[in-house]
């Protein structure tokens, strides 16, 4: 597994087989092989109104919605898109899919709010590592960013050697607010991991887990360990 497609967001297909189809997430560029059975099909005049389209996203770690269609219950965790969102009735349609929302949504915001930011970080804490994962229940380095800087309305790209791009270099971590990334390289020199700044030098980040560790100008301590597990490259202030 390389990354994983939440309820609700666009693709393209790029390749169609007789049981999979190779899509391309549309937020941020990603090519992977899905089994068809996961993907919703739209037309080209559905496509383009869902782009144009504004959305709200879950905020609960792990939602049921009622797949009103069928009667069966599916589970979507946070950060899924939900559109057409009718408040009155609370339900969703996509397409000839309507659902039943039973827990709580929010609207993008148009302008990050640092406070919020890092009180979303902390909804993915003590979640299990999981290369490729972009939810609650397993996620990567750079998808815990991805996915805590998208709930705030900036949409970064999925890889960290990707995400250290964009925006202004900072000489020292005394110079970071909370909210800032650090991003840190391996023995080659290739950047392979990232996290979240907190105040007082602390980071969350998803190693093992996501969890918060003591951050300084040579990289991660672990107190545990006694002993640092990743080497800084680079802090980034993106926005």
């Amino acid at each position: 597994m390389i990354t994983q497609v939440l309820f609700g967001e666009l693709v393209k297909i790029l390749v169609s087989k007789e049981k999979w189809l190779k899509i391309e997430i549309n937020t941020d560029g990603y090519q992977c092989w899905v089994d068809r059975q996961q993907i919703v099909l739209l037309s080209d005049k559905e496509y383009k109104q869902f782009l144009d389209s504004t959305f709200q996203i879950s905020e609960d770690i792990l939602m049921p919605v009622n797949y009103v269609n069928k009667n069966q219950l599916i589970p979507i965790v946070l950060g899924s898109r939900i559109y057409n969102f009718n408040e009155e009735n609370l339900h969703s349609k996509v397409g000839d899919f309507e659902y039943e929302i039973n827990g709580h949504v929010r609207d993008i915001p148009k302008k990050v709010n640092r406070n919020k930011l890092i009180e979303d970080s902390f909804l993915y804490l003590n979640a299990p590592y999981l290369w490729g994962g972009k939810s609650p229940l397993g996620i990567d380095c750079s998808g815990f960013v991805q996915m805590v800087y998208g709930l705030n309305g900036f949409q970064l790209p999925r890889d960290a050697y990707q995400q250290a791009e964009l925006g202004q270099a900072l000489s020292f971590i005394e110079e970071a607010e909370e909210g800032d990334l650090a991003f840190f390289d391996n023995q080659e020199g290739k950047i392979t991991h990232v996290g979240i700044i907190l105040k007082d030098h602390r980071i969350i980040h998803a190693s093992g887990k996501v969890r918060i560790d003591r951050m300084d100008h040579q990289g991660i301590y672990r107190n545990e360990d006694k002993d640092y597990s990743h080497s800084l490259r680079i802090i980034k202030k993106i926005f």
